[in-house]
């Protein structure tokens, strides 16, 4: 991977997923100056790019120092000559020429590419995957993002549409996967944050007399950051619908690891707080399904970054296009 410009100025890191915008300032250290959270969900296409440009231009205002670029992270396929989004599954920016479009709104250098590869050039660069020249990275949160580094290349494929490893079908006969994508049983269905939401809605309809339960009839929103919370406190129910996701995660795992025989696998994203009780049973899993030696070599890994690897993966990309 070649290495970032060195730079004495902060860049704007964003990353925008399908329900959330993070956006922070990252000094030369990768230290975050200050950052800004924002729902994303929802929101039309006019909206969502306004809601971008008052975020970065907001925690721009919060720092004395100098922004000279800014970096975006965005869940689509990316035409990478014209910076323009050919294809989005869950935002409404297909065909959108993103990059020129914040580049003259912000008067700033952009730099565009997908979330999980910006994900995956932090955690192997800075983070987990402890400089390792093959590692691979799922970003689980409303749904799954992927970035592959192998032979120490970021790897986006032919026409950059490489690595979109939450549409890897791991059950034909699963549920109908989310947003624009026609099939069923993607990784992404199985074992996102929105897969958590599914599982614990349907083994609490069964056990209502659960401490989930209760907080449902009293009106609380069930989400998953709620069912890991719970899940954190012993709440059987969230244990259980975690416990399923992880088995999903580590069916995926295990493809994976037959298919590239990485060092490495990162796992990020909003639903890696719930730590080892999703990557404990994805490990089990991934280990009784995938083939030695690669799987007794591969290391299953949370985030160093946590779920701002995507952020700070962009604002390594911003150095790469500031003056």
């Amino acid at each position: 991977m070649p290495a970032a410009r060195s730079s004495t100025s902060c860049v704007i890191g964003v990353d925008l997923g399908g329900t959330k915008l993070l956006a922070g300032v990252v000094g030369p250290d990768l230290a975050v100056r200050h950052r800004i959270r924002r729902q994303a969900f929802g929101l039309d296409q006019t909206r969502l790019l306004a809601t971008i440009v008052e975020a970065v231009e907001e925690a721009r205002a919060e720092v004395e120092e100098e922004v000279s670029a800014v970096g975006f992270g965005i869940p689509v396929t990316l035409d990478r000559r014209t910076g323009t989004a050919v294809y989005s599954t869950h935002l409404p920016l297909a065909d959108v020429p993103f990059a020129s479009v914040m580049s003259e709104r912000l008067g700033l250098p952009v730099a565009v590419d997908n979330d999980g590869n910006c994900a995956v050039l932090a955690e192997a660069r800075h983070g987990a995957g402890g400089g390792s020249g093959d590692v691979v990275m799922l970003t689980l949160g409303t749904g799954i993002g992927g970035g592959l580094v192998l032979g120490g290349r970021l790897q986006r494929g032919w026409i950059g549409a490489g690595a979109e490893l939450g549409h890897m079908v791991i059950d034909m006969d699963g549920p109908p996967c989310q947003g624009h994508c026609p099939n069923r049983g993607c990784l992404e269905v199985m074992a996102s944050g929105s897969a958590l939401v599914r599982e614990a809605s349907l083994r609490v309809a069964r056990r209502p007399d659960t401490a989930l339960g209760r907080a449902l009839e009293d009106g609380r929103e069930l989400t998953g950051p709620f069912v890991t919370e719970l899940a954190h406190d012993g709440d059987p129910v969230a244990r259980d619908a975690l416990e399923t996701v992880g088995r999903a995660l580590g069916v995926g795992l295990s493809s994976l690891v037959n298919l590239l025989n990485p060092e490495v696998i990162v796992i990020g994203g909003g639903v890696i707080a719930a730590g080892e009780m999703l990557l404990e049973p994805a490990r089990r899993e991934m280990r009784a399904r995938a083939l030695a030696p690669a799987r007794d070599a591969v290391r299953v890994v949370p985030a160093a970054f946590g779920e701002q690897a995507g952020m700070i993966g962009a604002a390594l990309m911003a150095r790469e296009v500031a003056p």
